[in-house]
């Protein structure tokens, strides 16, 4: 999705400055992880009617743009 852009935005005053959705002060972190636990997409369009279904899509590419970078992010093996 190319133009996630027109609908992720970070501002300073809003919600200390993380990339929310425009408009709201939905994060994309939020998203993200409601995602991540579990949570369809449909249950977080339910949950928080200003969201769509394009918000939900543009914070899956503004995260998976993000994780392109020059980055290495380390990952602790799990204790048995």
């Amino acid at each position: 999705m190319a133009g996630y852009r027109q609908f992720i935005v970070s501002d300073p005053q809003v919600m200390m400055g993380k990339p929310t959705i425009a408009g709201t002060r939905i994060t994309v972190e939020f998203i993200l992880e409601s995602l991540a636990a579990g949570e369809t997409p449909e249950q977080l369009l339910e949950g928080h009617p200003r969201l769509k279904r394009e918000d939900i899509q543009a914070a899956l590419a503004f995260a998976a743009e993000a994780l392109k970078a020059d980055v290495i992010y380390p990952v602790m093996e799990a204790v048995s």
